[in-house]
């Protein structure tokens, strides 16, 4: 009887340190971002020696280094601090570019019980705070595997929509300069999840699989690469309340609204002032 009594206090004891040790689950993952882009630049009077600085300087703006905080629930998504980060403006030749999207010292926050998430932005030193409901991906699992760094890592991939937005300055045609285009694009996104991480999480606002997440390739244009894990981390893990509160949509419109300002701005200095190339380029999907 008392052997009954101990092992029933030895099995109580082992399941209330489980539920402790799984609530208290928490880590940090960091990832290295790279973006594919395309930049047709033969109607510009740049050198080709120019022409490879912007491009060069332009890919240095998205190999950045991001730190997901995660825990069985929730996670903070933000890029790495660093004394030497890059601006959003990149100039070479007499030609100036404006990279919109840029995130640095922002929160991304996602809960995946909830399915909800909290974005800081900044708007041209407009403060938002974007809550809405989370993208959901329909995965597809497969048979391939693979090792990184020393987890045993499974693919999965799933099919997005992603709308971007773009204009032209366009100092000949006025008109080809008006509006804001919209294009709608589908995209494959192939993910390597680890189930030695057993959290539904991963970089930006990737979620939804068996485990963490560790290499992602969105279409050709963006990847995510971790190249270091740390385990048992007490970072506090906290929704974000700073900002304007608005909706995806919302931003979306506050986004386009200030694009279209951009370009009168700078498509109207080009028609007036006559001197050097001033192009505005959002970059991204």
């Amino acid at each position: 009887m008392k052997t009954l009594i101990l092992n029933l206090v030895t099995i109580c004891a082992f399941l209330i340190s489980y539920l402790v040790n799984a609530q208290d689950f928490q880590g940090k993952a960091y990832y290295q971002t790279q973006r594919k882009m395309e930049m047709s630049l033969e109607d510009s009077e740049m050198s080709d020696a120019q022409k490879e600085k912007m491009e060069a300087m332009l890919k240095k703006q998205f190999e950045r280094t991001y730190i997901l905080t995660f825990n069985k629930e929730a996670s903070i998504y933000k890029e790495e601090e660093k004394l030497d980060a890059p601006s959003g403006n990149v100039q070479s030749g007499g030609m100036r570019v404006m990279v919109m999207g840029g995130n640095a010292g922002l929160e991304q926050y996602k809960n995946t019980k909830t399915k909800k998430f909290a974005n800081e932005q900044d708007l041209f030193g407009k403060s938002f705070l974007v809550k809405d409901e989370l993208e959901t991906y329909n995965w597809e699992f497969t048979d391939e595997s693979k090792i990184i760094g020393k987890y045993l890592c499974f693919k999965a991939v799933a099919k997005r929509e992603v709308e971007s937005m773009s204009f032209r300055v366009d100092s000949d045609d006025e008109e080809k300069s008006k509006d804001v285009e919209r294009e709608k694009n589908e995209r494959l996104v192939t993910a390597w999840y680890t189930a030695d991480i057993p959290v539904s999480n991963g970089p930006d606002d990737y979620w939804g699989l068996p485990g963490l997440i560790l290499e992602l390739h969105d279409g050709d244009s963006m990847s995510y690469l971790c190249t270091k894990i740390v385990m048992n981390t007490k970072d506090k893990i906290e929704e974000p309340t700073s900002g304007k509160v608005v909706n995806q949509t919302e931003y979306r419109k506050l986004m386009e609204k200030k694009m279209k300002e951009m370009q009168q701005q700078y498509g109207g200095r080009e028609r007036k002032g006559g001197g050097g190339e001033s192009i505005s380029i959002r970059i991204g999907g």
